[in-house]
C-alpha cells in the first residue's frame, strides 16, 4: 500500500509496523572534545536524546550503549536527561549493550527500564578511577624549570610536574569514595531486588553479560533487532536518530579542521595524551 494512503487511514487499519527510534551512545565519556577526541557528553548527546523522545507514536526508545566509562558527572547528566524525558513523554527505555557498558557507561545504561546485552558484552566496573601522568623527571632531564605561584596552599595539588605527595593522594581517595557512594546508590535504586548478594558487586570488577545476568546487572541477553521485532512485531522499523548537518555546519566543520592545522604544538601534544588516555580506558577491558 502506498505510504500516502497509509498516512490518511485510521491507525488501526494501517499496514505499517511500529517505528522505534534508536540512539547510539558510543565512546569514552567526558566534557569538551576536539578533532582527535570527540566527546560523549550531555552537550553532545542531548539533541539526539530529545529528538528520539519526540517520536510521538513510538512506545519505546532504544538506546545502544558502547562505552568504557569516563566522567562520572557527564555520565549522570546523560542518565538524568534520559530518565527525565522517559517520565515526561511516558515512554519505555530499552538499553542495548554492545561491546561494553562499564563504569560511566554502565551508569548511562541504568537509565533503561530494561538492560539487554550480548552474552559476550562486558558490564559492571562499578567503581571510580583517576589517572594522570607524572612528568617531574622528564622536565628535569630536558632542562625545563617548573614555576607555579598560588594563593592557597592546596591550589596546586596533584600537579603532574611535581612529585606526588601522600596527603594529596589521601584527599583524592576521599573524593573518590564520595563519588563511588553516589554510583552505588544509583545502581541500588535502579536495579533494586534484581541485584544478587555478591561481595564483589561494587568493587570495580567487571563481567561478561552472561555473568552479569546472574548478578542482576542486566535483564536479558539478546540483540536490538531481534528483541524489538519479537516484542513489537515483524514490521517494526528501527529508526537511527542522527544530527542533521546542513551546508553551514559542514562548512564550519571544514574551517574547524583547517584551524586545527595551525594549533600550537602544546595543544597537539595534549590532544595525543587525551587519545592515549581514552585508549587506556578501552584497553582495561581487552578492547
Amino acid at each position: 500500500m502506498p505510504k500516502f494512503f497509509n498516512r490518511i487511514l485510521p491507525k488501526r487499519l494501517r499496514s505499517e509496523g511500529v517505528t522505534i527510534p534508536v540512539v547510539r551512545l558510543q565512546g569514552a565519556i567526558f566534557s569538551g572534545g576536539n578533532q582527535l577526541r570527540p566527546a560523549l557528553s550531555l552537550a553532545g548527546t542531548a539533541g539526539l536524546i530529545e529528538k528520539a523522545f519526540a517520536f510521538k507514536e513510538a512506545p519505546a526508545v532504544a538506546i545502544s550503549v558502547n562505552s568504557p566509562g569516563g566522567s562520572p558527572v557527564q555520565s549522570r547528566l546523560i542518565y538524568k536527561r534520559i530518565r527525565d524525558l522517559a517520565e515526561e513523554k511516558n515512554k519505555q527505555v530499552l538499553v542495548f549493550v554492545e561491546d561494553i557498558a562499564a563504569s560511566g557507561g554502565y551508569m548511562i545504561a541504568l537509565a533503561g527500564d530494561e538492560i539487554i546485552a550480548d552474552p559476550s558484552s562486558i558490564v559492571g566496573s562499578i567503581g571510580v578511577v583517576s589517572a594522570s601522568f607524572g612528568f617531574q623527571d622528564l622536565i628535569r632531564k630536558i632542562g625545563v624549570e617548573r614555576r607555579v605561584h598560588t594563593a592557597g596552599q592546596n591550589k596546586a595539588v596533584l600537579d603532574p610536574f611535581r612529585p606526588e605527595k601522600p596527603e594529596d593522594v589521601e584527599r583524592l581517595k576521599a573524593l573518590q569514595l564520595d563519588v563511588h557512594e553516589t554510583f552505588i546508590d544509583l545502581v541500588k535504586e535502579r536495579r533494586g531486588k534484581r541485584l544478587a548478594d555478591d561481595p564483589d558487586l561494587f568493587t570495580g570488577l567487571f563481567w561478561s553479560a552472561k555473568r552479569g545476568l546472574a548478578l542482576g546487572l542486566v535483564d536479558s541477553l539478546g540483540d536490538m533487532r531481534s528483541v524489538l521485532k519479537a516484542r513489537y512485531g515483524d514490521k517494526t522499523e528501527l529508526k537511527l536518530v542522527t544530527q542533521p548537518r546542513g551546508f553551514l555546519a559542514r562548512r564550519l566543520g571544514f574551517l574547524g579542521s583547517r584551524q586545527a592545522d595551525f594549533a600550537p604544538a602544546a595543544g597537539a601534544i595534549s590532544g595525543v595524551l587525551d587519545v592515549l588516555e581514552e585508549r587506556a580506558l578501552w584497553s582495561r577491558f581487552g578492547l
